[in-house]
């Protein structure tokens, strides 16, 4: 499973990380930090990571998904 960390620190909660995935991996605090809270979700599409302008997601892949 593929797993994304949030750095709280560094995040304005602007959405867009919420916005941009296509399979709905986060839901969003009042104040819109997000919550990676659907993490069997995720594909690996890094679209959340490239997106974001805070460079407050990481996201580690795992290689030991089936395709």
């Amino acid at each position: 499973m593929n797993r994304i960390s949030v750095n709280t620190a560094w995040c304005k909660g602007c959405g867009i990380c919420a916005a941009f995935c296509p399979v709905k991996v986060f839901t969003q605090e009042r104040d819109g930090t997000p919550v990676p809270e659907y993490q069997e979700r995720c594909t690996g599409c890094k679209l959340c990571v490239l997106r974001c302008p805070d460079f407050a997601i990481q996201l580690e892949v795992s290689g030991d998904e089936p395709k």
